[in-house]
């Protein structure tokens, strides 16, 4: 386990979409983190994501991708688990098996119930995606009814201090009125999104005038 924090050589580069919560997750963390990072936009209507020299770094043509050195990772959730592996000295993922587990937990949820739930409905106002957008908001409440229960036990997904868990999965959900899902109905979900706000580094997302935002 690490035992005091280290930096990169240079800074780290974050080739991401200014709007995509995926890539907002990695530059949240790497604020938290304190790290030297640097910002490439990548210009999806151009599809400069599905180019060669994009597809080399990630062959799914998706962002968010780290350059770090001499290492190249794409996937957000893999990337946050690499950065607080090598940068962290514990907090943000635990070493403790159950601890570990919890994180995980909601790494699963991030990449499952958050994708399909706001991220998809956010999606179809702000990106006229054709997609089912009753679906995504009524699997968007079911969600949110079952984070509003677990944040009445502990004050961040996976316990009593911030780790990756919540990292993963606050953007999407800050975001949700974007996708016409108002975050009304569940304070212990705001006063959470609160604390992640006022930790030390915090970056927010663009905010888009959509949905129940606009």
């Amino acid at each position: 386990m690490n035992t005091a924090a280290v930096f990169p050589a240079r800074p780290i580069k974050l080739h991401r979409f200014f709007l995509s919560g995926h890539s907002h997750r990695v530059e949240l963390f790497l604020s938290l983190l304190k790290l030297p990072y640097e910002l490439v936009d990548v210009d999806l209507a151009a599809n400069a994501h599905k180019q060669p020299a994009f597809l080399t770094m990630n062959a799914f043509g998706q962002v968010p991708v780290i350059q770090d050195g001499e290492i190249t990772l794409a996937d957000s959730n893999a990337i946050l688990v690499y950065l607080a592996g090598k940068y962290d000295t514990g907090q943000w993922l635990p070493r403790d098996p159950v601890a570990a587990a919890a994180v995980q937990r909601w790494l699963s949820v991030a990449a499952g119930q958050v994708a399909s739930g706001p991220a998809t409905a956010r999606r179809a106002t702000l990106f006229k995606a054709p997609v089912n957008a009753e679906e995504a908001i009524a699997q968007t409440h079911a969600l949110f009814a079952v984070i509003e229960a677990e944040l009445n036990i502990s004050p961040f997904l996976a316990g009593n201090t911030p780790t990756i868990a919540d990292i993963a999965n606050y953007t999407y959900i800050a975001h949700a009125p974007e996708g016409n899902v108002s975050l009304e109905p569940y304070p212990n979900l705001r006063s959470w999104l609160k604390r992640i706000e006022a930790l030390s580094g915090f970056v927010p997302m663009a905010s888009s005038r959509v949905g129940l935002a606009a």
